[in-house]
């Protein structure tokens, strides 16, 4: 009698071998996919992005600067900016949030109203890598027939949340007839240690003539209160954008 443990106890089953490869051929192949599909992410590296992506950055014509602003409409503060852009005489895009809007449609309807365009940030904020296809097609289609709804404009633009891009988010953008648009210089306003002169600095540093601005009107998704220091650097961001011979307004008028 064999002892249990010895090598012809342990021969493996018929079979065993190729069941293994697939296994390991199965893994690979799966592992290709998920490669495949994050092989877009690499847009979200700026200096990159910049220079072989103008496009995607939101390049537009050299004496137009396109002002965006991501995460809301936000009741306790997308108000705030209406009325300061108001009084500034400045049109901008908001890449909303499904979630968001669907809290306060009404001011979806504000900010068509007060003329500015309206455009798609996904449903919710949830990276697009660790998505399917068919969740981040469903997260995206559901935004955009929510905004079109509510506003009754048909929303041009699509913004992946982190600006990470991913094979699914790019051919759900294309069935839905999105143009990604991701941006050129942002203020890293959500951070908790912004102040309006850090987002004011951090912006201005790199902007020039053709650039698309990132910031937010919530902070649904950043610090606490971020947005009070996105709403103090504005006036002078935009004073200083006019004070080079630039234009400021939404895409729709960036040439792109």
């Amino acid at each position: 009698m064999k002892r249990s443990g010895s090598p012809a106890s342990r021969t493996a089953p018929p079979g065993t071998a190729r069941v293994t490869r697939f296994g390991l051929l199965a893994a690979g192949a799966v592992l290709a996919a998920s490669a495949a599909n994050a092989a877009p992410a690499i847009s979200s590296i700026a200096p990159l992005r910049r220079r072989l992506m103008p496009g995607l950055s939101g390049a537009g014509q050299s004496d137009h600067v396109a002002l965006t602003f991501d995460d809301g409409p936000d009741p306790r503060s997308t108000p705030a900016f209406l009325d300061l852009l108001r009084d500034k005489g400045i049109r901008a895009t908001f890449f909303l949030l499904g979630d968001m809007l669907s809290r306060a449609p009404q001011l979806g309807a504000e900010l068509v109203a007060a003329g500015h365009e309206v455009a798609v940030h996904g449903w919710h904020h949830r990276c697009l890598l660790v998505r399917g296809p068919r969740a981040t097609y469903d997260d995206i289609a559901r935004a955009r027939d929510l905004i079109a709804t509510v506003t009754g404009r048909q929303p041009r633009w699509y913004r992946p949340p982190y600006g990470v891009l991913t094979a699914a988010g790019l051919r759900a953008a294309r069935r839905l007839d999105l143009t990604p648009m991701l941006w050129t210089a942002w203020g890293r306003d959500w951070e908790s240690r912004a102040t309006p002169a850090s987002v004011l600095s951090t912006v201005t540093g790199r902007l020039h003539g053709g650039g698309t601005v990132l910031l937010h009107d919530s902070d649904c998704t950043s610090a606490p209160d971020s947005w009070r220091r996105t709403l103090g650097a504005l006036p002078e961001l935009i004073d200083g954008i006019r004070a080079r011979q630039l234009r400021i307004g939404p895409l729709a008028e960036h040439g792109i």
